[in-house]
């Protein structure tokens, strides 16, 4: 390793410390941090289960929320992980290449859920706005090319980010990492040359994913409240409103949490570390961990499918 006045050159091997200030009650912090986890996994995994072996299921809401289920599980996979590992096991290691890749995959992962979240709203306008249209736009071939969209959307956007930092950020004033995780702005804080660029570019990618979901989103559910408070039956009205209002909850439960932590990680330097980092986790363990359960209450098909598996397992 190559050190020059006092800057690691490209450094093999970066170190996290978690949490900064809260070190010492880190593994109490793991305890909720886990059964969060553990829910996200059986709770999504249960619903990917259930949407693809019920036939009934196969339709574009229930698509769209296989592809959020499977989205949150990958996502929480990426993080709680290692999270774990450093408050528990003080695995606090991690290889340069390999925190690059895992910035890629939250970030991306991250770009994926918003994508699925404007899919999802699009298509309950359709369904309630323009209800005869539905399953003409609608179709399996439409829903093919929104998933991969979506996808490669996220990839490709966030790729620069990477490609940057590998290629024009070489020396370092630290290797320590004040994360729990490779976040863009964490990393690219630890260098000692011009971030400018960088920064301007995360911030980019950022306004232009979740920016321009959110903006349709809004219009979406906007001219949906209109249609529905026009119904003139009022148990169209209830069932309308009911099927969005949980779409409106997972929506709300994310974005929210997306501008606290983004707003707070850069314009609030007076609020302690901690406080920026929990939000960041947060941000990407509350969404998994929400989802499934919201879903699972609210949507009366998945309802009943858990209770059956509930019940098939108690007979035996």
């Amino acid at each position: 390793m190559l050190i020059f006045n006092g800057s690691v050159f490209m450094p093999p091997v970066l170190t996290f410390i978690g949490i900064p200030g809260l070190e010492s009650v880190q593994c109490w912090i793991g305890i909720p941090f886990c059964i969060m986890y553990l829910i996200a996994v059986i709770g999504n995994s249960l619903i990917l289960v259930i949407i693809k072996y019920e036939n009934s299921l196969h339709k574009p809401m229930y698509i769209f929320l296989a592809m959020l289920g499977a989205t949150d599980l990958a996502l929480s996979n990426c993080i709680l992980p290692k999270m774990l590992g450093i408050f528990w096991f003080h695995f606090s290691k991690v290889s340069f290449e390999a925190c690059l890749l895992q910035m890629w995959l939250v970030h991306s992962f991250q770009g994926i859920e918003s994508g699925v979240l404007l899919a999802m709203a699009l298509d309950r306008y359709v369904a309630i706005c323009h209800p005869l249209r539905h399953t003409i736009i609608f179709t399996q071939q439409l829903l093919t090319h929104i998933g991969v969209g979506v996808i490669l959307r996220a990839a490709i956007l966030i790729t620069p980010c990477i490609v940057l930092i590998k290629c024009r950020l070489k020396l370092y004033r630290t290797t320590v990492i004040s994360h729990t995780y490779c976040e863009h702005l964490a990393v690219v804080k630890l260098a000692a040359e011009d971030i400018r660029i960088n920064k301007t570019l995360g911030l980019l990618v950022a306004f232009f994913i979740l920016g321009f979901d959110i903006i349709f989103i809004i219009l979406s559910y906007i001219q949906i409240l209109i249609t529905v408070f026009q119904l003139p039956q009022k148990e169209a009205r209830f069932k309308a409103f009911n099927t969005c209002f949980t779409h409106i909850c997972v929506f709300l439960q994310f974005y929210l949490l997306a501008f606290f932590s983004f707003f707070t990680h850069r314009f609030g330097s007076h609020i302690p570390p901690y406080v920026h980092i929990l939000l960041s986790n947060l941000y990407l363990i509350v969404p998994p961990f929400l989802n499934p359960i919201v879903y699972g209450v609210k949507t009366k098909k998945i309802r009943d499918h858990v209770l059956r598996i509930i019940l098939f397992k108690k007979t035996f």
